[in-house]
């Protein structure tokens, strides 16, 4: 396997993969099927058992999810094949994490218990794994209806069509927009096509971002992918890695039920699905963006105000995390007034009921699964109109990370989780922020603006007709600062 190369944004077009056949493996794959009941089980094993991948490379762990009578195993299978109950939980996705922690295989080839798959379909996506280590290679597949066939027919079939109709099977809606946007390298969100089986990636990515959510009863598949996106992952489909899926799927047997149930769990998990969060008021489980102040030796009345401006603001999907020595916060018999953590401890128990709010000592590395995250100046409040336009400006050519320049030398950011996860899996093992930025800028660009639009100056109020009508906090000698640097001045001198 090569040193990872540096590819922007979704385009993997610097990778070559070896033409299927002319080269020789040297992963190990596991394949998991998570199997309740499995009615053509025998017809994906026949399939598998007839792979063109080395046989010594390649493991079948089907997961029995509560099958009764128990899933036994038929006659034509792959060599190295196992049946693994699952011990506790239900559904697919605790099926595929127990068939993933089972695993040996360097490789996670993740396949349902109703399809069937061409003989180079385990190739076809292997391959790319060996050039690089952070990719999630996707599958074709195709519904059709379920023929009268036997194992034997499929372990013998050299081709798909063989077998089944395929000019009258169904397409995955995927495959269009594979299509059209050149095999997903023009993608803005290539997880969406990853939207089940069949695909494979490395089995240290897999554990690295959790494995699948066993809480998502449906889509479960879409919000694995969209946590693999905050990794970092490029997403390959290959249209040689063919399958067929044995029976039409849920969306046309029951449409209107199929979308509905799946909104939910998405809303919840997968904030850049910005359609299923319309509902004004709502707190979402996984919010939009991460604010990440440094109150560290700051006055309660400085971090009040920021923390204020943060949750008022146009764009309300947010959190706000406080970064700070609270671990040095003591109980027991104390000074309350003469309390050396007398600001932090304010801090804290004016805080720490608000759920919106969290208080850390040290920031991750990354804000996954939220898709983006905010640092600036805790002196220098947000603007109510401030993420909103960052968002807007970073979502228009995608983006890593948006610096602001500010008037007094110092910065504000917005970075792309997907990108900083990017640059955190190719920079060195203890980068600092500049050698993530200096990976940013070639995998999704870093870009430096001026503050104006970020914190546009206030409507001026109109002019007084007589001193009389000017505020008495203000004399009419003294101008009200309404520039951009005049506010950001004040707020530090205040702070």
């Amino acid at each position: 396997m090569s040193a990872r190369p540096a590819m922007t944004q979704n385009d993997f077009s610097p990778l070559q993969p070896p033409e299927l056949g002319a080269w020789s493996p040297a992963l190990s794959v596991s394949v998991v099927i998570p199997a309740h009941g499995g009615p053509h089980l025998e017809l994906t094993l026949a399939a598998l058992a007839a792979q063109t991948y080395p046989g010594h490379l390649l493991e079948v762990l089907v997961v029995d999810d509560g099958s009764e009578p128990p899933i036994r195993l038929p006659e034509i299978r792959p060599d190295n094949t196992r049946v693994v109950r699952a011990g506790s939980g239900w559904g697919i996705s605790n099926a595929v994490n127990t068939g993933a922690n089972a695993a040996d295989g360097e490789i996670i080839q993740r396949l349902d218990a109703d399809m069937v798959a061409c003989r180079e379909h385990i190739e076809a996506l292997a391959r790319w794994h060996h050039l690089t280590d952070y990719l999630v290679t996707i599958g074709m597949k195709r519904f059709v209806e379920v023929p009268s066939l036997t194992a034997g027919e499929v372990f013998r079939a050299r081709r798909l069509d063989e077998l089944f109709d395929l000019d009258r099977a169904v397409a995955s809606s995927t495959e269009a927009t594979i299509a059209k946007t050149d095999g997903l390298r023009r993608s803005r969100n290539p997880y969406h096509v990853c939207t089940g089986p069949t695909f494979a990636l490395p089995r240290e990515v897999f554990h690295a971002v959790g494995g699948l959510d066993p809480t998502v009863a449906r889509g479960e598949d879409t919000e694995f992918a969209y946590r693999l996106a905050m990794h970092g992952v490029v997403f390959v489909p290959d249209l040689e890695a063919r399958a067929v899926h044995l029976g039409l799927p849920a969306q046309h047997l029951d449409r209107e039920r199929a979308v509905r149930v799946v909104e939910p769990y998405l809303a919840h998990r997968v904030p850049l699905r910005r359609d299923l969060r319309k509902d004004r008021g709502r707190r979402w489980l996984v919010p939009y963006v991460e604010i990440v102040l440094d109150v560290t030796d700051t006055s309660e009345a400085v971090v009040r105000r920021a923390v204020a401006a943060a949750l008022d603001g146009k764009l309300q999907d947010v959190a706000v995390t406080l970064v700070g020595p609270w671990s040095r916060l003591r109980e027991g018999r104390r000074s309350v007034l003469g309390d050396p953590c007398f600001e932090l401890r304010l801090m804290r128990d004016l805080f720490a009921h608000d759920e919106r709010i969290r208080l850390i000592d040290e920031a991750a590395p990354t804000p996954a699964p939220t898709p983006f995250r905010y640092r600036g100046p805790v002196d220098v409040p947000l603007h109510r109109a401030t993420l909103e336009r960052m968002v807007e400006t970073v979502q228009k050519d995608l983006t890593g990370v948006l610096v602001v320049d500010l008037p007094d030398g110092r910065t504000a950011r917005l970075e792309r989780t997907s990108a900083l996860g990017r640059a955190r899996l190719l920079a060195a093992p203890g980068a600092d922020l500049d050698d993530l930025d200096a990976v940013i800028a070639t995998t999704h660009g870093v870009r430096h603006v001026s503050p104006e639009r970020y914190w546009p100056p206030a409507t001026p109020a109109p002019a007084p007709t007589s001193a009389a009508a000017v505020p008495a906090a203000v004399s009419p000698e003294e101008p009200v600062e309404r520039t951009l640097l005049g506010r950001l001045k004040s707020a530090l001198r205040t702070g």
